[in-house]
């Protein structure tokens, strides 16, 4: 396995000085444990989601453990002007979340820059929540699927506060007052019981259940309550996995 070279180059850290002082206006930003997060090598890093400012506020949060990040992001983004060459240009990895493949190559993207040190933000839950409360809604196998296959820690982390920057599906940002928002790195998730085992649909879904236990119950430390016992399920309420519900 690759050692990963220097990650904040020139480019990244032109980048970063554009897009920080942007979250420092409209926000301050408390991180904790970010000790978790391996300093070299690969890690895939799987956070909560709920609004469409999650991307920048958890890549800010790597960013400050010295690391930079790549993301699996939806593939119409690339092809936004100006937006989409930022994305081709920093490595992050276009996601097609319908068709026959859908995310197929994306994870073999993944398990490229895995394999070359990297490290790469996945949200299992592959879209923003449906949870009417914005509590982490069930999962997805991809994350889980990547870690198994390549042998690489899964580093959960939740934040909150970000949806009072921009709201779930708003196109306005709040500008003022600054918003507090908090993070925690969660303690890799512990996947031994399931490395070396066939990814058959019953391992996938049991180690993506403990990926999204973990990623809750930081959830649950930063709101001080408690999540739903039944994590919400798109299907059963006839919600589209796809764009707004």
């Amino acid at each position: 396995m690759a050692k990963a070279r220097g990650e904040k180059t020139l480019g990244w850290r032109i980048l970063a000085g554009i897009v920080i002082p942007i979250l420092l206006v409209l926000g301050r930003y408390t991180f904790r444990n970010s000790e978790r997060v391996p300093r070299t090598g690969p890690v895939i890093i799987t956070p909560n989601h709920y609004s469409n400012i999650d991307p920048l506020v958890s890549a800010y949060a790597v960013w400050r453990t010295g690391r930079v990040t790549r993301f699996l992001a939806k593939a119409s983004l690339f092809k936004v002007p100006v937006f989409g060459a930022i994305l081709r240009g920093t490595g992050q990895i276009p996601v097609q979340r319908a068709g026959a493949n859908a995310g197929g190559d994306s994870l073999s993207a993944a398990g490229k820059l895995v394999e070359d040190g990297l490290a790469i933000i996945v949200y299992p839950e592959g879209t923003l929540t449906r949870d009417p409360d914005m509590w982490p809604m069930r999962g997805k196998s991809g994350a889980v699927r990547l870690a198994l296959e390549h042998d690489v820690p899964i580093v959960p982390f939740a934040h909150w506060g970000a949806q009072q920057i921009l709201p779930r599906y708003s196109k306005r940002l709040s500008l003022f007052p600054r918003k507090n928002v908090q993070g925690t790195f969660g303690e890799p998730v512990d996947l031994s019981r399931w490395k070396g085992k066939p990814l058959t649909a019953k391992t996938l879904a049991e180690a993506t259940t403990a990926v999204m236990q973990a990623i809750t119950a930081l959830v649950e430390e930063l709101r001080d309550e408690k999540a739903p016992v039944e994590r919400w399920d798109p299907s059963k309420h006839g919600q589209t996995e796809i764009g707004r519900f």
